[in-house]
């Protein structure tokens, strides 16, 4: 039961509120060479045909049509011509939704992350992945894992976490992105270490349990 995938529902809702509490999820990542796991600490939302930056902005095409299915499947691509970004697709069938999963905070399998991502154990452990390409490079993520079922407790899955300090959850435009990145869209942890970056002003979006 500890181990259990968040269930369809929690997906197939608003995605702004599906960014939000995502954080403090655990992403768990099987592969032949072991388990790795982490805590999600920084996400960022896009939407669809009202949403400029989202890949589903113009509509359905081969690349994005995963956004446009079920809630609950992990939607990679390829970006900048060197590294993947993980998303998990949110909203009802026909909606076109998706979280990026930013940054996370590695728990498990540090040795095999450090292997993947070519680094030695004497690394700065935040750098390991606090950014969206740091975190698939670290967790063997590509685009095979493409449209993949994150509820089913397969190779790749997310699901809730022991239970946690409350935390207090912060907002700011979106990164790297050339149109409405000032949309309030993006969600991380206060005081994580591992968020990919801080912005000078942030609006306070409350404090949540997990």
């Amino acid at each position: 039961m500890k181990d259990r995938p968040l269930s369809r529902a929690f997906y197939e809702r608003n995605t702004l509120l599906t960014a939000c509490e995502l954080l403090g999820k655990l992403i768990v990542r099987r592969t032949k060479e072991g388990i790795m796991t982490g805590r999600i600490v920084e996400t960022e939302a896009y939407r669809g045909k009202d949403d400029p930056a989202s890949h589903a902005y113009r509509g359905s095409t081969p690349r994005n049509r995963v956004m446009f299915d079920h809630g609950g499947l992990a939607y990679v691509y390829y970006v900048y011509g060197f590294h993947y970004c993980l998303n998990a697709t949110t909203e009802m069938l026909g909606t076109a939704g998706a979280v990026l999963i930013r940054a996370i905070e590695p728990l498990g399998g540090l040795e095999l992350m450090l292997r993947n991502r070519s680094l030695s154990s004497a690394s700065p452990l935040e750098n390991i992945s606090n950014g969206p390409g740091k975190l698939t490079s670290a967790m063997s993520i590509t685009t095979e894992l493409n449209g993949t079922d994150l509820t089913s407790g397969g190779a790749l899955y997310i699901r809730t976490s022991p239970p946690t300090k409350p935390f207090r959850v912060g907002t700011s435009g979106r990164i790297g992105v050339k149109t409405a990145y000032r949309r309030p869209w993006r969600f991380f942890i206060i005081g994580n270490k591992f968020v990919s970056r801080t912005k000078p002003r942030l609006k306070f979006a409350g404090q949540i349990r997990v």
